[in-house]
């Protein structure tokens, strides 16, 4: 047996390469490597991230923060079917996103801003990066001793 003990014997016989899986399980005779930072449940920010990623669906909650409003009216909006229109609804819905309520055959659809404030929470330190960085660029174009430029009112 090699010295990486019985584990890597194992992945090299079944000809796997060593990589960053952390776990092992043998099925039906084949090995299954998995990896927890994937199969396990995700927080609920990086639901939020995924969701607004798409301009799709940035587009229906910008639609969405005026009113409350039907899949119908809201698909009409898009030059997308309704059934693409569904799913981005699910992704929003299924990430905190929106509140769907039904009326009878028609699901209405609201923002529930709440999971936002993590983004923004987030967000927030690069605001304050940003902001530092623009000082220190401001300040060393005013103080550049070399710099030619004039006023606008100076070209008159």
């Amino acid at each position: 047996m090699s010295t990486g003990g019985w584990r890597e014997e194992y992945l090299a016989r079944a000809g796997v390469r060593r990589g960053r899986q952390v776990g092992l399980a043998g099925w039906a005779g084949r090995i299954v490597l998995f990896n927890h930072m994937v199969t396990e449940a995700r927080p609920r920010t990086a639901g939020v991230f995924g969701a607004i990623a798409d301009p799709t669906r940035r587009a229906l909650l910008d639609l969405l923060r005026a009113r409350e409003l039907s899949a119908g009216e809201l698909a009409a909006r898009f030059p997308v079917s309704r059934p693409a229109i569904s799913k981005h609804l699910r992704v929003l819905r299924e990430a905190g996103l929106v509140r769907e309520r039904r009326a009878a055959q028609l699901r209405y659809y609201s923002v529930d801003p709440a999971p936002l404030a993590d983004v923004d929470r987030w967000l927030e330190r690069y605001r304050v990066f940003w902001a530092t960085r623009l000082h220190d660029l401001k300040r060393h174009v005013e103080d550049d001793p070399r710099r030619t430029w004039r006023s606008r009112d100076s070209r008159l």
